[in-house]
């Protein structure tokens, strides 16, 4: 699956013999990209055949979780698309400087950025009494957006203004703020920002899923805005990427990154029992062998009585025949709702693509929204992002299990991976990776180790 193939690619380029084995006839797990169309019917008990209108079943690759990833950024998945999209040109490589993103320095040396091409999404919007606005990031689009009236957009502009001359290594950016004690919600006081703005900037700019962030220290709030706004900058529309066929392209290329180091990867392999000795992992059994391991690194479907249940997630995926209404007509875009706006707990989110990223036939377009399960009646959490999409040509509608492992690891050697939760971004997705590789290695990841160790394989970069 996708957490497990990113894992095995970088624990092969870091000396590991890896073998990758997946019961599942394709790349992915859960996250994969489902094609033709036809098999997508029959995955959700669909009897009837796709209609011509449909176009042709090849045409199709529908992601089971589609998640945007950021342009620019400090975690895994935010960074992979930004090298993949710069390796295209060297003159934007020596351009662009990705201090900040260690991971950058790993991936302008792996193999994965060979096998992928991406491209912007076109908007990023968020939900405001029943309506939707482009999310505004800079001082330019707060003083045009319709989100705001004209005393709330002065103020939001200082703020923007603060955060954007913001440097923690300088005190004199902060205004008055210490960003180790200073909670978030006492900034947005300072700046006398209502509640509708306090809402898109947590939710749709900072990208937090609940607002425990107000009683935080600001620190980590105000380099999230930051981060979003210069992505927004290098890449224009939006500065969220996504992958030409779907998401199932990315465990692909760490797969064949994993190849390249010596690991094996086996599709349509069961797991029939994970073979224990004196509480400690030391193999897989498989079709009557044994494969025989010192770590093992895996989903919570594979180790059950490992894991409990955290929640669930429903995920609605819509094809459309038109683009989103009050989205300019964008191919693709991500709508945001926040919590407050519907009286939830948690927000809704919409991501949505088309056929502009090969991923449906000409003119038809995929929107899943999802969002995390609070009551007994799902369908109708989600209904809020559902008006938003009318009319629908076909609906199909998942309710998963949120699964999270019973312990570290750390005494059965057994890693497992977090289920994936409602959020259409990689930022949950990549903690959850980082955290796995600690506790498997004991140490945060070596970059510049990782860049010596792809140098003794394929001779020094020219960059």
């Amino acid at each position: 699956p996708g957490n497990e193939c990113i894992l095995s690619g970088i624990m092969s380029v870091n000396g590991k013999k890896v073998l990758h084995m997946d019961r599942n006839p394709y790349y992915g797990g859960e996250s994969s990209s489902i094609t033709p169309l036809e098999e997508l019917y029959k995955r959700f008990g669909i009897s009837d055949s796709p209609p011509e209108s449909m176009g042709r079943g090849r045409d199709w690759n529908v992601d089971l979780i589609p998640k945007f990833l950021m342009a620019n950024g400090k975690n895994l998945s935010n960074m992979i698309v930004g090298v993949i999209i710069l390796l295209k040109t060297c003159f934007w490589i020596r351009l662009l400087s990705f201090k900040s993103c260690q991971l950058v320095k790993m991936l302008l040396y792996t193999e994965v950025t060979r096998y992928l091409d991406f491209k912007v999404v076109e908007g990023s919007f968020v939900y405001k009494g029943g309506k939707i606005y482009k999310v505004p990031s800079t001082e330019t689009e707060a003083l045009a957006s319709n989100l705001m009236g004209m005393f709330e957009k002065r103020r939001f502009r200082k703020f923007l203004v603060f955060v954007a001359n913001f440097d923690e290594n300088d005190p004199k950016t902060f205004e008055g703020v210490d960003p180790k004690l200073t909670t978030m919600g006492d900034v947005y006081k300072k700046f006398d920002l209502g509640q509708d703005v306090v809402d898109f900037t947590g939710h749709a700019l900072a990208l937090y899923r609940t607002d425990d962030y107000l009683e935080q220290p600001c620190l980590e709030t105000i380099n999230r805005i930051k981060l979003y706004s210069e992505s927004l900058a290098r890449y224009g529309k939006s500065p969220y990427l996504y992958p030409l066929y779907g998401l199932g392209e990315l465990p692909q290329g760490f797969a064949r990154l994993s190849a390249i180091y010596g690991g094996t990867y086996m599709l349509n392999k069961p797991v029939d029992e994970i073979v224990m000795e004196g509480g400690h992992v030391v193999g897989v059994k498989s079709e009557g062998e044994v494969a025989r391991c010192k770590q093992l690194i895996c989903d919570p479907s594979y180790i059950p009585d490992r894991v409990h249940k955290v929640g669930q997630v429903i995920r609605v995926i819509c094809v459309l025949s038109h683009p989103i209404k009050n989205t300019n007509d964008a191919n693709s875009c991500q709508i945001i709702i926040p919590q407050n706006q519907v009286n939830r707990k948690s927000d809704i989110y919409v991501c949505m693509i088309s056929y502009a990223h090969n991923v449906a036939a000409q003119g038809k377009y995929i929107a899943i929204a999802s969002t995390t399960v609070e009551t007994s009646d799902p369908e109708a959490e989600i209904e809020p992002a559902l008006e938003l999409l009318e009319p629908i040509d076909q609906k199909f509608v998942a309710i998963s299990d949120m699964y999270e492992p019973t312990d570290d690891g750390t005494e059965s050697q057994i890693f497992a991976s977090r289920s994936y939760d409602a959020t259409t971004h990689f930022e949950t997705t990549c903690n959850d990776i980082k955290d796995i590789y600690k506790r498997m290695t004991g140490s945060d990841f070596d970059f510049e180790n990782m860049k010596r160790k792809q140098n003794d394989v394929f001779g020094e970069d020219e960059q």
